[in-house]
């Protein structure tokens, strides 16, 4: 995995916990806690993801 794959997974995953963050707000706004706790997951699974990328990123950054 290269490092412009890597920044593409770091956007896009960033990306997908913004609309999940506003999504998630929304729902318990709505008195929806259902799908509150979905889109909390899949906001938290995004984050790891991303750190995750960041830290194989910075490691083919920083090993040359």
């Amino acid at each position: 995995m290269g490092k412009k794959i890597c920044w593409a997974i770091i956007f896009l995953t960033v990306a997908l916990n913004v609309v999940m963050l506003q999504w998630a707000i929304e729902s318990y706004l709505g008195h929806e806690f259902e799908k509150l706790y979905q889109f909390s997951i899949v906001a938290l699974l995004s984050s790891f993801i991303a750190l995750i990328a960041f830290l194989k990123w910075r490691r083919l950054e920083y090993s040359q």
